[in-house]
């Protein structure tokens, strides 16, 4: 097993090397990424264990052994990969690839700021094409400040869930609590709606899916409050919007990193949006902000993912120092 020690040196190096690297293109396009892999592995469980002839109590409790069935298939590979990195000359090279290839610092920055590039190059049609390749709302129903501020959601939501949750159970649990958490998230992404056809049979994924985000929920709120000043914000604004408004969002989880965000950039985020299925009449986080956000308030969001990703890493240091003292 993974020494902890160790742990956090070699998350030190996945974290540089996904902040360079990132996905490769050339690779993915010729190697199908790991996630993709999960996500056909989930669509045939849906296919064969969520059959509308089915009843909604047995389709829950066929959404309960899915996922305890993908939880334990990833740990098992997680396991597998694990004692293969302790065996193999330099395996703590492939022990940092593999929990690169899960970490979404690089990837999340580009896609976010393709969203800010497509308003300033191609107008609200470029910036309306680039959002719906991170968010789940009818893009069409977007103006300008729709899409800012979806951009920004989705900057700071998938921080917490693509960036910090990874990092956290991999140096809770090495590769197979990485591993498994992943299987938990795409499960999650894919049939933890609150709609007729998932309802049950998603419940599962989505509830333990809250519950494992929970750590990583609160430690980005915090790396987002105190990188406000790079964005040129305030620790005291961010902080506050987290305590009064965080519990007003409908995730346990995400009204954390985007109720810091909100503070930090003086902007009221979530509120009502419109979705492909549906209209989410939620509340504003921060709802004394500015509502009408810009391609800058991306650029800014931005500044703030760099910087809580940089007090991530520095807190992942500074414990691998502190386990060697």
């Amino acid at each position: 097993m993974l020494v902890l020690e160790n742990a956090f040196w070699l998350l030190v190096a996945a974290l540089l090397l996904d902040a360079v690297v990132g996905d490769p293109d050339w690779l993915w396009r010729r190697l199908p990424h790991p996630v993709v892999w999960l996500g056909k592995l989930i669509a045939a469980f849906d296919q064969r264990f969520n059959k509308t002839t089915l009843s909604n109590g047995a389709r829950k409790q066929n959404g309960v052994l899915v996922l305890i069935t993908l939880i334990v298939l990833s740990s098992i590979i997680g396991f597998c990969l694990q004692a293969l990195a302790e065996r193999l000359p330099y395996g703590d090279v492939l022990t940092i690839v593999i929990a690169a290839v899960f970490l979404a610092q690089n990837s999340l920055y580009r896609h976010v700021a393709a969203v800010r590039d497509g308003l300033k190059n191609h107008g609200l049609h470029g910036g309306r094409k680039a959002v719906s390749m991170i968010v789940g709302r009818d893009p069409d129903k977007l103006d300008e400040a729709g899409v800012s501020r979806a951009a920004i959601e989705s900057c700071a939501e998938n921080f917490s869930d693509g960036v910090v949750a990874p990092v956290f159970w991999f140096a809770v649990l090495g590769l197979p609590g990485l591993l498994a958490y992943k299987a938990v998230n795409t499960a999650d992404s894919m049939i933890g709606h609150k709609n007729e056809k998932y309802a049950a049979f998603g419940w599962a994924s989505a509830r333990f899916d809250d519950l494992i985000n929970l750590p990583a929920s609160r430690l980005s709120g915090l790396f987002i409050a105190f990188a406000a000043p790079m964005a040129k914000g305030k620790v005291a604004d961010s902080l506050r919007c987290i305590r009064t408004d965080a519990n007003k969002h409908r995730s346990p989880n995400a009204g954390w990193p985007e109720a810091a965000m909100a503070g930090a950039l003086d902007l009221a985020l979530a509120g009502p949006r419109i979705y492909a299925e549906y209209t989410a009449q939620d509340s504003y986080l921060n709802d004394t902000g500015r509502k009408q956000a810009s391609g800058d308030d991306i650029a800014k969001a931005l500044v703030l993912l760099v910087g809580a990703c940089w007090l991530q890493a520095a807190l992942v240091v500074t414990l691998a120092v502190l386990v060697v003292v």
